[in-house]
């Protein structure tokens, strides 16, 4: 029996109706849990000796609102985890979808695996997915004033505001953007007589 297949038993053995779905592609399984099934199943994938998951190696968030080309239907914001076992040298990929796409809230999986805290935190700042039971939800990459999640589809490309030092005020302050949109077609096409040559 193939690597995959013993996994994909053991992952219907003891996860059982929490699984939405389990996919293969390009070699690795996708596990897929209901937001009230999350923590419980995170459990189960850690320790039970069939799994043994005992690293979480990474963790991100997911804004499917553009997803297949704007024809995506499911709920908006994910959060997707990389897990690994050493014990039984296999990978998995476990995904869940927050219920309200206004206000994305999850289950914290910093009490499971220690190593999501910083990785919980970096989806909030970007996305705006609340990690219930986070022991320290706050702000990573963006500064500690910054509007808006800035990986979510709908973020302008420059931003809401800007930030600039004030030689007067002798201080860094906030203002609305004032950057103007550039002109993003190649000089060679908006310009007839570009390079010397006449047409």
């Amino acid at each position: 029996m193939a690597k995959l297949d013993t996994l994909k038993a053991a992952l219907e053995k003891v996860l059982g109706k929490r699984i939405q779905s389990l996919s293969e592609a390009v070699g690795e399984l996708t596990l897929v849990v209901k937001a009230a099934d999350y923590l419980e199943a995170a459990l189960m994938l850690r320790d039970d000796p069939s799994l043994r998951f005992e690293q979480a190696v990474d963790l991100c968030g997911v804004d499917y609102s553009e997803y297949a080309e704007g024809t995506w239907a499911g709920p908006r914001f994910a959060a997707v985890t990389h897990l690994l076992s050493v014990t039984h040298n296999w990978r998995l990929r476990l995904r869940v979808f927050a219920p309200d796409d206004d206000m994305p809230v999850l289950p914290s999986l910093n009490d499971v695996w220690n190593s999501v805290n910083w990785f919980e935190r970096e989806a909030f700042d970007f996305y705006g997915i609340v990690f219930e039971g986070h022991n320290d939800l706050r702000r990573i990459l963006t500064d500690y004033g910054f509007v808006g999640h800035p990986f979510r589809k709908d973020f302008p490309v420059s931003g809401y505001v800007e930030m600039r030092y004030d030689p007067e005020q002798k201080r860094v302050i906030y203002q609305p953007v004032t950057i103007e949109p550039r002109e993003i077609t190649p000089r060679v096409i908006r310009e007839d007589a570009y390079g010397g040559t006449q047409h």
